[in-house]
């Protein structure tokens, strides 16, 4: 069965024919289908028009949050909502056509986990465009998940994939990234991308330096998450060696300057700016060495509760828990 999740903010236009254009698909393919909308808090009556879809088609739930809680929360309710084997996200805006489903599939069954959409030809105002392919040109190169449109919104993953993956914040646009770094398979797919006809875009410039923050979270969650003084304490010991350095060169200029040396005029430490320097590089490194220590207590704790690799599968032996055995509790 495949799962289609559509977050939804005030697209009370384009839910039937939506809905009306997945169904053609389902029954030209012959797909077992879930549609689940939900509402991150749409205040244009949105929520009516799901609940007349939902009694209309049994295989339509409708999930209303309370209020606008973002898209990486409406998509976290409709992945813990799904009961399909492969779950689709699409935008509500009709810019994402359903009818690229199959090519989705096709694409997954080339042994890829993950598959995003590439809207080579895009229908969008500039002001949209270019922040967006600034980011997707950041975001390839600091990750290394070379992808041409993180930012979209159609994507196609397996059940297993966000079963690992928490989302919180903005970070819904980095499940492929955040999906490689544990080890699954990511790819991409051209789609046809149509113009926005009713509603307006919720994306511009203004999304731009949130967008770049986030990046610089999953970096840091990918490349240091269950290892964080590796980058702190690192730029905290250089920082201090090279605090400790700078005293230690002014201490014995210092000296040379003084009895029994006298070799040129004597220097007074407070006056030269590269003490000053030093203490600020001892007390920065100091500082972010702490803060690694932290954060490696903090990981520590973490790691309780998950795990920090991915099973991709098991062999069953006559040692191993089988079906009819229930698993080990651990005491």
């Amino acid at each position: 069965m495949l799962s289609i999740i559509i977050p939804v903010y005030d697209e009370v236009q384009t839910l039937n024919i939506l809905v009306r254009k997945i169904d053609e698909v389902a029954r030209e393919h012959g797909y077992q289908v879930e549609i689940i909308i939900v509402d991150d808090g749409s205040t244009d009556g949105s929520w009516a028009i799901i609940q007349d879809i939902a009694k209309a088609d049994e295989r339509v739930r409708g999930i209303r949050l309370r209020r606008n809680f973002g898209k990486a929360a409406a998509l976290s309710a409709g992945f813990n909502a799904a009961h399909g084997e492969i779950v689709f996200t699409l935008d509500a805006d009709l810019q994402d056509d359903p009818v690229e489903f199959p090519r989705f599939l096709e694409a997954m069954n080339n042994n890829l986990d993950v598959v995003s959409g590439w809207k080579l030809k895009r229908h969008d105002p500039w002001h949209k465009v270019f922040p967006s392919r600034i980011f997707n040109w950041a975001c390839s190169y600091l990750t290394g998940v070379h992808l041409h449109d993180h930012n979209c919104g159609f994507k196609c993953y397996r059940r297993q994939v966000l079963n690992e993956i928490h989302l919180y914040g903005e970070l819904h646009r980095f499940v492929p990234v955040l999906a490689s770094s544990r080890g699954y398979r990511v790819g991409e797919v051209v789609v046809r991308h149509r113009p926005r006809r009713h509603g307006r875009s919720k994306y511009g410039f203004g999304r731009l330096p949130k967008g770049f923050l986030d990046l610089l979270t999953v970096r840091f969650l990918t490349g240091f998450g269950q290892r964080p003084q590796h980058v702190l304490g690192t730029l905290g010991l250089l920082l201090f060696s090279v605090g400790c350095g700078g005293i230690a060169v002014l201490t014995v200029a210092w000296f040379l300057t003084r009895a029994p040396f006298h070799w040129g005029q004597p220097i007074h430490l407070t006056e030269r700016a590269v003490f000053f320097y030093s203490i600020i590089a001892l007390l920065f490194g100091g500082q972010l060495i702490s803060i690694g220590l932290l954060a490696e207590l903090l990981a520590s704790h973490v790691g309780r509760e998950s795990t920090s690799y991915s099973i991709a599968e098991q062999t069953t032996g006559s040692g191993d828990n089988g079906p009819d055995h229930p698993p080990m509790k651990n005491n």
